[in-house]
């Protein structure tokens, strides 16, 4: 067996196997992360964030805009923000299952912003913006409606054979199934949607990118190109661990009323997340371990219907926003003080 490639300063690159495939894995965890957008990435450091966007040529803009299998050929626009988080400022949210709550929080306003900044950028210039109010608007229809069906719709079908149950256990059991089965179902039909499979793509080149960079490589397309697609600190791992804890965590409830069910689960949520982001962040930390490689599996299995193997010129892109970040921080360098209310996903 040929020994595993090396970076600069001799840190191993792992060559994976298993869930990974004959790609390059990564064996450290960088305070980075991202997110995939339209026609582009958003890469997260620790002071900054940015989003790189392939904006299509003027001719396919006066065309009518994009079609489905149309692929934007014009250059790559990056915008840079500073980034503050609210964790460093406020000692309370630093605490185990808080900061989870509160970093997804962040995660989840800058994600919608940089969706914003890439929605605009496939924009002919005459045309107007999408305003912020939109997005906002935008961001708590999303939480109503993934609250609604991971939860409360799981929760409410089987109250509906309750009383032939006869046992929380099997209720336990059953919604628990119920909700795993549809968030698996949904995942799947968004796999099957030719207009996301570009998101898709972009969501394989901001993995490499990371992986790339916490290996300590060159940020090249090519070097990128040969790292897995697949990431331990990926939301889409997150999802599937938040769907498992909430068995667990409504085990103990029993069988109220149904109105007291439907509250519990609604209520519940802040404390599964928290839970969750607790495991997912102890995975990235330990993913050297076998042990942990092995409960990790079932997510990385998930990461193959949300992610897809991107072209170089996708990575060229997520290499841009990682490259913005780099050019005003190096979040390797560090120190555990500067890290402390640091909380990033993949």
């Amino acid at each position: 067996m040929a020994d595993a490639p090396t970076k600069p300063d001799g840190a191993s690159v792992a060559v994976g196997d298993g869930a990974f495939g004959d790609q390059l894995v990564a064996q450290r965890d960088a305070p980075v992360g991202g997110q995939a957008v339209l026609e582009g990435v958003m890469m997260r450091g620790i002071s900054t964030w940015a989003v790189a966007v392939r904006k299509p040529l003027p001719e396919q803009l006066h065309e009518g805009g994009l079609e489905a299998e149309e692929i934007p050929l014009g250059e790559i626009e990056v915008t840079t923000e500073p980034l503050t988080s609210v964790l460093k400022k406020h000692r309370v949210l630093r605490l185990p299952l808080i900061r989870g709550v509160a970093a997804l929080g962040e995660s989840l306003a800058i994600g919608f912003k940089a969706l914003g900044i890439s929605a605009n950028a496939q924009l002919p210039e005459e045309e107007q913006e999408i305003s912020g109010g939109v997005w906002a608007g935008t961001v708590v229809v999303a939480v109503l409606l993934a609250v609604g069906l991971f939860f409360v719709i799981p929760v409410g079908l089987t109250s509906l054979i309750k009383d032939q149950l006869h046992s929380s256990f099997l209720f336990w059991l059953v919604e628990g199934v119920l909700r795993t089965g549809i968030f698996l179902g949904y995942l799947l039909l968004l796999s099957r949607l030719r207009d996301l499979r570009r998101v898709f793509e972009y969501h394989g080149a901001e993995h490499k990118t990371i992986s790339c960079y916490e290996a300590g490589l060159e940020l090249t397309p090519v070097n990128a190109q040969k790292f897995s697609r697949l990431h331990p600190r990926c939301g889409t791992s997150f999802l599937l661990v938040v769907m498992i804890v909430a068995i667990f965590v409504f085990a103990p409830i029993g069988l109220p009323a149904w109105y007291w069910l439907v509250l519990t689960r609604i209520v519940g949520v802040p404390l599964i997340a928290g839970i969750s982001f607790e495991l997912i962040k102890f995975a990235g930390k330990n993913r050297r371990r076998g042990w942990v490689r092995a409960i990790m599996w079932p997510g990385l299995m998930l990461q193959k219907l949300t992610t897809r193997e991107p072209d170089l010129d996708q990575l060229a892109v997520a290499i841009a926003a990682m490259n913005a970040v780099l050019e005003l921080e190096d979040p390797m360098g560090y120190t555990d003080q500067d890290l402390v209310g640091v909380e990033v996903v993949a």
